[in-house]
């Protein structure tokens, strides 16, 4: 059997958000950040959380895994790190059962922080009481194979919609969906972004008191 050795395409040493800017990013909703970033990283709306409630936020842990196939997974989880989130693109093969009750054990053990898959998962609501954040495509119950000869990548770059994710990028995700803010901006996007939230929770005070939306954003 041909296989392929998995080292020549995972990325290691990829440099870590610090602690105190997640904890600042994990307070704020994917829809501020967006806006606070003038209007980069929200990806497909078609991505949302296997159960509401779930929130995410770490950085990410990119995969790019062939069709129909989860064995990148696999090998992406053997190597996380503690606050990482998984984000892979399966090469736009949607239907089938990416991830499930065994990976989510194993994440959850390792402290990932989450998945973001573009595609779907199955065991929907054993991922829903174990508590681990998974935003998808949807359900599907398909099975995936593991060709040992199918070339990935780990923590290279990849494309999911029209957004480019980077390993080591900021992913936030809540009910609304998911936001990824580039490494290098993410200090000043979360700081903006707190700043936005005051700046919202004034207007809301003001809108309380009678005034109109007109009036507040001066367009009467």
């Amino acid at each position: 059997m041909n296989t392929v050795n998995p080292a020549l395409t995972t990325r290691t040493g990829v440099p870590r958000l610090s602690a105190e800017l997640i904890a600042h990013a994990r307070t704020l909703p994917t829809a501020t950040l967006h806006e606070a970033g003038k209007k980069i990283g929200a990806l497909p709306s078609a991505i949302k959380p296997v159960y509401s409630a779930f929130k995410t936020c770490g950085q990410a842990l990119t995969v790019h895994s062939p069709g129909g196939d989860n064995l990148w997974l696999h090998r992406a989880l053997a190597i996380s790190q503690p606050g990482d989130v998984m984000v892979v693109y399966a090469s736009g093969a949607y239907e089938h059962g990416y991830w499930g009750e065994i990976m989510g054990t194993m994440a959850q053990t390792r402290g990932l922080a989450g998945l973001v898959i573009d595609a779907c998962v199955r065991d929907g609501a054993l991922i829903a009481e174990m508590g681990f954040p998974v935003f998808s495509r949807g359900l599907c119950i398909r099975g995936t194979g593991k060709d040992f000869g199918a070339t990935g990548w780990i923590n290279n770059p990849v494309m999911i919609g029209d957004i480019i994710v980077h390993a080591g990028d900021l992913v936030v995700g809540d009910g609304d969906g998911v936001v990824v803010i580039p490494q290098a901006q993410a200090a000043d996007v979360v700081a903006a972004g707190v700043r936005r939230e005051k700046e919202e929770a004034l207007i809301c005070q003001r809108l309380l008191k009678g005034e109109t939306t007109m009036a507040v954003y001066g367009w009467a």
